[in-house]
């Protein structure tokens, strides 16, 4: 063991930490006792986590995707620290403060034009819920009471909470147990693969009849923009998303767009609706908000919807979080908002972009691999059948990699500032966990 890294703790120390871990701790989308041990991580620098045992991995995950600009940057680090001779955190109902503001101030000068509303959430499920009430409600104070469902697409995401399951693919999404006791919403078909594909025709005319047909009962359109995470890591045209627009106009409807996931660069552009030149009514941000530091995200809306909902039944948005507006995630997420508005992400993307393009090439000739796809700092390799995960994970290790499979997926989303020989370790272990992967017997 590598006792530096260990902060005193010795091996048996560990033995009795993860038996904890085993028997106590319940671990995202698992059992208990979990499948596969959990690897200890000691210390994070950088693009590096550093493990009990002294090894390190590059993070081919960027923390699910948060921590865009690596681990214990100094100028995120030196915000937090800043904020903590004031204070941690003060509730926002009645009370307000600085780092609050400015983050606030922040987000609508960065986001497209007309999101000028700010709702300070503190997590990206929350984000979607409070997304979920904007809408329901300046419907409700537009047109009347009726219109309580939305319309989305299959192959989505967009949280684990109740109202968020609810506008996940109900068939092949992850929440499917629990379909009967969410709300029902109208789903069309997943948008047809390829970002740089044409509108396909026919999915257009299948959302424009089922648009149609439900247009007097549905108050809005939930959709993740270009990219669909969790559901698939499947890519779709910015075509897709200005149809969507299109039509919420044509029938007086609200689109949410569910940037969670995409926002803050991670696709090559801010926001990923810029692709599709789309202003959204109600915006979804979070993940990468903080750099990875601390949960918070943001509900951002027009503020025609603002005043809707402020003008309707209540005089007042019906939701209001503890941690709403933490002073310690609102000071950091200002610092991490002000090293993007440096401008250097646009670069280390698509550096990112052309060093996967490069390093997963040779997939495509492999055995089992049904599709590469590269956008953005997003590579993702599909196999036709189920991982064996642990399988897949532990080469990944086995090259100094950390990466996530799921289902039929290896992929990866790093920090941006990744250099490109350790992206090309990161290639190198996709490529090694598709070789070791193989269907469950």
């Amino acid at each position: 063991m590598a006792g530096s890294h260990l902060e005193g703790r010795g091996e048996g120390d560990w033995t009795r930490l993860l038996a904890i871990d085993r028997e106590q701790v319940w671990h995202p989308y698992g059992a208990i006792p979990a499948p596969a041990a959990p690897l200890p991580v000691v210390s994070a620098s950088g693009v590096r986590l550093t493990l009990a045992d002294g090894r390190e991995l590059i993070d081919g995950m960027s923390s699910w995707w948060c921590a865009v600009h690596g681990y214990r940057h100094p100028e995120l680090d030196r915000a937090l620290r800043a904020q903590l001779q004031s204070f941690a955190h003060v509730m926002f109902g009645g009370l307000t403060h600085e780092p609050a503001l400015r983050l606030a101030e922040q987000l609508v000068s960065v986001t497209p034009a007309g999101l000028e509303r700010v709702f300070l959430c503190d997590s990206g499920s929350v984000a979607v819920e409070v997304a979920i009430k904007m809408c329901l409600q300046a419907q409700r104070s537009r047109l009347g009471p009726g219109r309580e469902r939305l319309l989305t697409v299959r192959g989505g995401y967009h949280g684990d909470t109740f109202g968020a399951m609810a506008l996940c693919d109900p068939v092949d999404g992850m929440h499917r147990l629990y379909g009967g006791a969410v709300a029902r919403h109208v789903f069309a078909e997943r948008p047809p693969d390829g970002f740089a594909a044409p509108l396909q025709r026919s999915w257009a005319r299948h959302v424009e009849e089922l648009m149609a047909a439900h247009a007097d009962e549905i108050a809005g359109v939930v959709m993740e923009p270009v990219v669909q995470g969790a559901g698939g890591m499947r890519f779709h045209s910015p075509d897709c998303v200005a149809l969507m627009r299109r039509l919420c106009d044509e029938h007086g409807l609200l689109l949410i767009l569910d940037e969670i996931a995409t926002g803050f660069g991670r696709t090559g552009a801010l926001f990923a609706c810029e692709h599709a030149g789309v202003l959204p009514d109600v915006m979804c941000v979070g993940k990468a908000l903080t750099g990875g530091y601390m949960s918070l995200a943001a509900t951002l809306c027009t503020a025609e919807v603002a005043e809707a909902i402020c003008a309707g039944e209540g005089g007042a948005l019906m939701h209001g979080p503890t941690y709403m507006a933490n002073a310690l995630a609102c000071s950091v997420a200002g610092a991490s908002l002000g090293i993007l508005a440096g401008g250097a992400w646009r670069e280390q993307v698509a550096s990112i972009e052309r060093g996967l393009r490069a390093g997963l090439a040779d997939a495509r000739e492999m055995p089992g691999v049904v599709d590469v796809r590269v956008l953005g700092a997003i590579g993702v390799v599909q196999m036709d059948h189920a991982l064996d995960v642990a399988a897949a994970t532990a080469a990944a290790v086995e090259h100094g990699v950390w990466l996530r499979p799921f289902r039929d997926l290896i992929y990866t989303m790093p920090p941006y500032v990744i250099g490109q020989e350790d992206l090309a370790r990161v290639s190198a272990a996709i490529l090694a966990a598709a070789r070791a992967s193989r269907a469950p017997a």
